[in-house]
This record gives structure tokens, sequence and C-alpha cells, in this order.
């Protein structure tokens, strides 16, 4: 199955996702994308890089490691098969920060208020 991946952009034009990847090194964005590739292609993606956060209004993270850090990409699903990418942390804690969520949550209500 193959999927779609769009960054999202705010009503002014900001790209939360991309200004998160503009500022990492090379080699971590080169990590990303090749996970973001697995993610956009195959059939069944192993939790490992992706999973659904329990307790969210339908927020997925995809999860990259590399090196000691640990890097998580918000995103949702539009259509089933187009996957919208929100932002990105470096995460530092076991527990992903609720505010961060919701950032996501909102983003989502945004795209989808929208795009009607």
């Amino acid at each position: 199955m193959k999927r779609q991946i769009i960054l999202y952009e705010t009503q002014k034009g900001k790209c939360p996702i991309k200004d998160f990847l503009d500022h990492l090194p090379l080699k971590v964005f080169r990590k990303i994308s090749w996970v973001l590739k697995l993610v956009s292609e195959l059939d069944r993606i192993p939790s490992t890089y992706f999973k659904k956060l329990i307790g969210s209004d339908d927020i997925w993270e995809c999860r990259i490691t590399f090196s000691s850090n640990i890097y998580r990409i918000f995103c949702f699903f539009d259509n089933g098969s187009i996957i919208i990418l929100t932002h990105g942390i470096i995460k530092k804690t076991q527990k992903i920060p609720l505010g961060e969520i919701t950032k996501a949550e909102e983003y989502k209500k945004d795209y989808l208020r929208r795009k009607i």
C-alpha cells in the first residue's frame, strides 16, 4: 500500500515540521527520510517506527532513534492513505509531553477545517 506524505502548513504558511527537519544534522535527516520512506511504502509498518498515541484524537507518532537521541514526528491520516506530518520533537523523557499531543490535535483540526 503506497501512502502519500504531506507536510502540514498553518493558514499563514508556516510549516512546523519543515522547521524541525531543517535544524537537524544531515545524518539524522537522512535516517528520518529513510523511516518515512518505509512508512509510505510498507503495507505493515513495524510499531518500532510508527504507533498510534493512546488517548489522542487519532494522532500517530513516527519514531526514529539515532545515536542516543529519540526523534518523534507527530502525524495523522487523511482519507486513509495520506499522512499529514505536523511537527517533531527530540524526546528527552519516557512520556511524550501532553502539550505536544495537544499541538498535533490542534494542527489536525485546523487542517481538516481548511480542507473543506
